[in-house]
């Protein structure tokens, strides 16, 4: 049975989307919507479907069974809630949105009409990231100790230039951490559990931008951990996101996606393999050459609409990196130490 998919937004997520999307067996992009006609006329062209400027008469467009959200951040619940409100079930990009209370409105539309709602956190389905999950989960490292994760990535003066959303509050809700740090936000909650309370610092370094392209924070982590998090965009010429989980029995290193390190008093030379990981430059560029990753969490998500059960990351499990970014984004706004509220 042929699922239709319709593509909002006409950037180049919409296209990483189309390119996942068309990747899988049995699936058909039915529409495009953006505000460019350009752009998604364009899209329409390579990828196939419809193309429209009105966003009515686009979820009016049938057939259609679900949607792909690739719009500014701060237009994901809103566009959500319209889609849902449609019958159509919600797949979108991160973050959920750009504050718990509008990811909170999409949750409850999602809930009212049963629709599915997923957000794309693809890291959750790198295959090497799956199994630190499992080795975690397994207790390999013992009492936590320590969380570390630098996102030291570059981003030139053009690609804030260049947008009229990247780097505001209205439309991106904040800067580096709430566009290029959400990621290694959800993945240290996935792997190493919930903050508790957060202190933290930032600055418009180098961009010429509302929000902040350098932030540090210091994290507590609600099972006793202390942990770092670094989120910018002003550090040339970009280096590999690098996470590090220390615990009483050793320490965990990941670094683009793969398992570099496993330093544990009970040494596994097993737990390190040599496959290829994330082909992507993000550290370096925003452009996504690589699709396994959003091909993975599409297909999960395919699965739970047939199945009627919960995607890997759906709403809530999204919610919690926006409720993080905001009490890390309240604590430096106040130089003062904030709890995480559940």
């Amino acid at each position: 049975m042929t699922t239709h998919i319709g593509i909002i937004g006409g950037g180049n997520i919409s296209e990483t989307h189309a390119r996942a999307a068309l990747a899988i067996p049995d699936v058909e992009i039915a529409a495009v919507f953006g505000n460019n006609r350009e752009k998604i006329e364009r899209l329409a062209k390579t990828y196939g479907g419809t193309p429209y400027t009105d966003f009515a008469a686009f979820l009016a467009h049938k057939p259609m069974d679900m949607v792909a959200i690739g719009s500014p951040s701060g237009l994901h619940a809103e566009q959500g809630i319209a889609a849902a409100r449609a019958g159509l079930h919600v797949l979108t990009e991160k973050p959920i949105d750009i504050s718990t209370a509008r990811a909170d409105a999409l949750i409850a539309a999602c809930d009212k009409v049963d629709v599915r709602l997923g957000v794309f956190f693809q890291d959750r389905f790198k295959p090497d990231l799956q199994r630190v999950k499992k080795l975690l989960d397994a207790g390999i490292l013992g009492k936590p100790i320590l969380g570390e994760a630098r996102v030291k990535w570059w981003r030139p003066p053009e690609y804030y230039a260049a947008s009229k959303w990247r780097g505001t509050f209205a439309l991106d809700g904040g800067g580096a951490l709430i566009n290029q740090g959400v990621h290694t936000v959800d993945l240290l909650l996935w792997l190493w559990g919930d903050v508790a309370a957060v202190q933290a610092k930032m600055s418009a370094s180098l961009h010429k931008i509302e929000a902040e392209d350098t932030l540090v924070a210091l994290l507590e982590f609600a099972n006793g951990a202390f942990g770092t998090l670094i989120a910018t965009t002003s550090v040339f010429p970009g280096y590999p996101r690098r996470v590090e989980l220390t615990g009483s029995e050793g320490t965990l290193a990941i670094e683009q996606d793969l398992l570099v390190r496993a330093d544990l008093h009970k040494p596994d030379p097993s737990l390190i393999h040599n496959e290829p990981g994330d082909q992507d430059v993000r550290a370096a560029s925003a452009a996504v050459n690589d699709i396994r990753g959003h091909q993975a969490a599409l297909e999960d998500f395919l699965r739970t609409i047939r199945t009627h059960s919960r995607p890997a990351c759906d709403g809530r499990e999204a919610r919690r990196s926006v409720a993080l970014v905001e009490a890390i984004y309240a604590a430096a706004r106040s130089a003062t130490r904030v709890l995480v509220p559940r």
